[in-house]
């Protein structure tokens, strides 16, 4: 594994636009970073990555069955008891899920360890799919890099065939929605609609904040027509918490991400996979902070149970040097994690996506930081497998 400096492509902006990639910068810093690439070899890719996120994944699956069937554990993911029963269904049910990424930490050397699972609401998808995939051709084109050179990346591949597979079975109408004014989180629902088209499902996209309710606890669109099927950029713990909440259940709405994303989806299944899996390679130490008598190791990490791009995350060295991230999640259970640190590049600290597309790994994106904690301002930055 390598960071190597290359040069960017002039028209990289100009390309991004035409690509419709609206949010390559924020707040004025390029988001987008091709001044350099992670390099890696066949074998680090196939063995560390790829083989481990099969196995975390199934893993992870394995322990729904007994979560949903769990008053205590979905007490203690801190699930609001009035969709337990919803939830519960929706798996018994195996309601069909799209696609997660969970984040590892990985050097080149080591066993890649899990950090946790973005398995409702994933991001950076349209960056990992598609355009790292033009960047690598473009700059094979121009001489950049060797026609040897490939990429870890089936993603757009493994999302078309996915939605071909659940498309035929999702009622209609089918929507993609998200916040409205979020640049990046339309922009990903836009990407995912087009993976349908491609795949012969059509849908529309609405924002979540146009999405009506009839007084029988049906959801509508801005034409009032009841919502068959709805992608959902939006966390299931957020729609839990909001006004027509409590509708959901009874509502008919089928959701992707499915409502038994809501345990995946929780930070605290870093602590029930550790207890089921003690010693795992790919796994870290972990335990709710709530729990009587769990000594701490000498550095470790605490994550709120619904925190998301790194907010509220408070990290304490094993020399007793404290760094923390601001955000809105200071009144939910949290996880204490052991601690294992990102590598340092010249760059900064990458931090491994890796995409699983139903239960398929499926490819990789690498964000980085100049901190520890990876947030919703880090870089993409692309790969190669050399």
């Amino acid at each position: 594994m390598k960071r190597i400096a290359i040069e960017p492509r002039a028209d990289w902006q100009a390309t991004a636009q035409r690509y419709g990639f609206q949010f390559h910068s924020v707040h004025g810093e390029p988001y987008w970073d091709e001044s350099a690439y992670y390099a890696f070899t066949l074998q680090q890719i196939e063995r560390d990555i790829e083989a481990p996120t099969g196995e975390l994944h199934q893993m992870a699956l394995s322990l729904v069955d007994e979560v949903v069937a769990s008053e205590d554990l979905l007490t203690q993911l801190a699930i609001p008891s009035r969709y337990w029963d919803w939830i519960a269904a929706s798996w018994r049910e195996r309601q069909p899920h799209l696609y997660g990424r969970m984040d590892l930490v990985y050097d080149g050397c080591h066993p890649a360890k899990l950090y946790e699972l973005n398995y409702d609401t994933p991001t950076s998808v349209y960056e990992a799919a598609f355009f790292q995939w033009i960047w690598l051709e473009e700059q094979q084109q121009r001489g950049k890099l060797g026609s040897n050179t490939d990429q870890y990346n089936q993603l757009q591949e493994q999302l078309i065939l996915a939605f071909a597979t659940i498309g035929k079975a999702l009622p209609r109408p089918f929507y993609f929605t998200a916040v409205r004014h979020s640049l990046e989180d339309q922009g990903t629902i836009e990407y995912l609609r087009d993976c349908a088209v491609q795949a012969g499902v059509h849908g529309e996209t609405i924002a979540i904040e146009d999405i009506g309710i009839t007084r029988q606890g049906r959801f509508t669109d801005l034409k009032n027509k009841v919502i068959g099927s709805l992608f959902k950029l939006y966390p299931l713990e957020h729609l839990f918490a909001d006004e027509y909440g409590p509708s959901l259940p009874r509502s008919g709405l089928q959701l992707i991400e499915p409502p038994w994303k809501a345990v995946l989806s929780n930070k605290g299944i870093m602590p029930l996979l550790w207890q089921r899996y003690p010693g795992h390679p790919n796994l870290l130490p972990a335990c709710f902070e709530q729990e009587p008598g769990q000594p701490l190791s000498p550095g470790w990490v605490r994550k709120p149970l619904f925190s998301r791009e790194g907010a509220n995350v408070q990290i304490t060295l094993p020399d007793g040097e404290s760094v923390s991230s601001p955000g809105r999640y200071t009144q939910c259970p949290v996880i204490r994690q052991s601690f294992h640190p990102l590598p340092r590049f010249e760059g900064g600290y990458p931090l491994i996506g890796s995409w699983v597309v139903g239960d398929t790994p499926a490819g990789m994106g690498i964000r980085e930081d100049a901190t520890l904690i990876t947030r919703d301002t880090s870089r993409f930055v692309p790969h190669v497998i050399v």
